[in-house]
């Protein structure tokens, strides 16, 4: 049998749900998919995603730590950091830059201290 990994789904601290659908949904444009409680008083475990880009969100004491940094690769940056400045949102304004091993990064920090950084090839010997 071969081995294969399929996907990777970092798992990001949230404190506050309506404050993870501002950011999530409604800033970053991405679908929220589905949420668990186990209970109605009890901390939500959540699935967001845009195109293949999957993402869960968990009020979880452990799951998580606050502060993580993670990369996103992806294609189209320019058009997404256009998108995401036309819907002017208070709380970030991400710029662009240019990194010396032949990437584009933008890097956002979540309300909960969470930083994404969607992150763009721009040289063809890299991978």
């Amino acid at each position: 049998m071969t081995i294969r990994f399929d996907a990777t789904i970092p798992i990001l601290r949230i404190f506050d749900v309506a404050k993870a659908r501002e950011f999530y949904v409604d800033f970053l444009g991405m679908n929220w998919d589905w949420e668990h409680r186990l209970k109605p008083d009890l901390p939500v475990f959540a699935q967001v995603s845009r195109g293949s880009l999957l993402l869960f969100l968990s009020e979880h004491f452990g799951d998580g730590s606050p502060g993580a940094k993670i990369m996103l690769r992806m294609t189209g940056l320019d058009a997404f950091h256009s998108e995401l400045h036309g819907k002017a949102y208070r709380h970030a304004r991400p710029g662009l830059n240019e990194r010396p091993w032949g990437a584009r990064d933008m890097d956002i920090a979540d309300p909960f201290g969470n930083r994404l950084v969607f992150s763009e090839m721009t040289a063809e010997d890299c991978t």
